[in-house]
């Protein structure tokens, strides 16, 4: 039986989580609930491999290189945009390791609700899943498609210049050795290359996984609610009787108390990663839509491939942002929607002391769940709207500093 479950499990977790999965392991922060808590406080040689990679071969060289281009706009927004990417991706990726162990114990109560689920639920939380898996989908195409066009813009740089006396890097960077011989500067060369990829493969992975732990919280909201009605029905039809309808009922808020405590795991975790994310997403919207806007009003002679690159890259950007706000919109509506399931349900059928217990579950969902940017801010469609406006606000500004 045991092993039926099991097997169940990661059935409907490979189901739900997908690439972020496979990604997370590949980053060397995956929570895995089954690996020993001895084994699983190692640091990661691969978590290790990626944190130097981003930090010495891109924010770094591409914060030098903002520096030394103060003055021009354009260069500085080219190379703050490249580091604003790598420093969002690095902040999500330490916050995910520096909370490995609280997401190792809220990867186990997924793993428990997979397990205990009844069909019904199960077909439930499968639903939900499923649309989370659309959001992740269209994340991972977006971030394939900007990573693609980014590869093979710096391949065809690399061929271009690969005989050359000064052969420019993917970041131009003065290093402690002698970048411009073989095989320093092949290997200098993808390893800034591979910087690039393991930013949008960090930010995407990193996304999808909190998108989905978000909405699995929402799936178990839809069923707690699910068999309160159920509950209040067999009172109403006299199947159960006063003291099993209360019994249950503390179960019930037992349940709802475990999904509330989940809920704000999720949100300590990435408060302040989240309003990180929210100011350089900002921003980051403002540079590429800025650099997009410049190549078109200026007649640039510019390849295809890069305005293909900087237009895949501003809808990369538009759909990390917009996968936090669908699904903290909806965490909102299924947390709130415990109090109409209350009113919903047939509890004038039933005595007025049995129906005053109910106040306590409707009392407690006046509060929403939410999906916070550092306390400062709430993850909604509103805020995508919001953020989306503040940006073109921002590039406005850029643009009369060009003037």
């Amino acid at each position: 039986m045991h092993s039926r479950l099991t097997i169940i499990y990661n059935k409907n977790l490979s189901y739900a989580f997908t690439l972020s999965r496979r990604c997370l392991w590949i980053l060397g922060i995956w929570p895995d609930p089954f690996v020993p808590l001895s084994d699983f406080q190692r640091l990661s040689v691969r978590f290790i491999i990626v944190t130097c990679i981003l930090c010495l071969y891109v924010i770094v060289p591409q914060l030098t290189n903002m520096i030394l281009a103060w003055g021009n706009v354009a260069r500085m927004v080219e190379h703050v945009a490249s580091a604003n990417f790598s420093l969002m991706a690095l902040c999500k990726l330490v916050g995910t390791w520096y909370h490995g162990q609280t997401l190792r114990v809220l990867m186990t109560s997924v793993m428990t609700d997979w397990m205990t689920s009844k069909d019904h639920e199960r077909n439930t939380m499968l639903n939900i899943a499923r649309r989370g898996r659309v959001l992740a989908l269209r994340c991972y195409v977006a971030s394939s498609c900007t990573v693609v066009f980014y590869v093979s813009l710096n391949i065809l740089k690399f061929h271009r210049n690969k005989y050359q006396l000064h052969r420019p890097l993917v970041y131009k960077f003065a290093y402690p050795y002698n970048t411009e011989k073989s095989p320093s500067y092949e290997i200098t060369f993808f390893t800034q290359l591979s910087g690039g990829v393991y930013s949008a493969l960090i930010n995407c992975t990193i996304d999808c996984f909190v998108s989905i732990l978000v909405l699995h919280i929402c799936a178990q909201l839809i069923n707690l609610r699910t068999v309160l009605n159920k509950l209040v029905d067999d009172l109403a039809k006299k199947v159960i009787t006063s003291g099993e309808f209360k019994k249950s009922l503390a179960t019930i808020t037992m349940r709802h108390e475990h999904l509330i405590r989940n809920a704000k795991t999720v949100d300590d975790c990435y408060s302040a990663v989240l309003f990180i994310h929210m100011l350089a997403a900002t921003f980051q919207l403002c540079f590429e839509s800025f650099q997009v806007f410049t190549i078109v009003s200026n007649h640039l002679n510019i390849s295809v491939i890069r305005v293909a690159f900087l237009s895949f890259y501003v809808l990369l950007v538009l759909t990390h942002l917009y996968i936090y706000c669908y699904s903290a919109e909806r965490l909102l509506i299924e947390s709130t929607g415990m109090a109409y399931g209350v009113y919903e349900c047939k509890w004038y059928d039933i005595s007025s002391k049995d129906a005053k217990s109910l106040m306590f579950m409707v009392y407690r969902s006046t509060i929403p769940l939410k999906l916070t940017a550092g306390k400062f801010g709430t993850f909604s469609l509103e805020m995508f709207g919001t953020t989306v406006k503040t940006s073109m606000g921002y590039l406005s500004a850029l643009l009369t500093m060009m003037d």
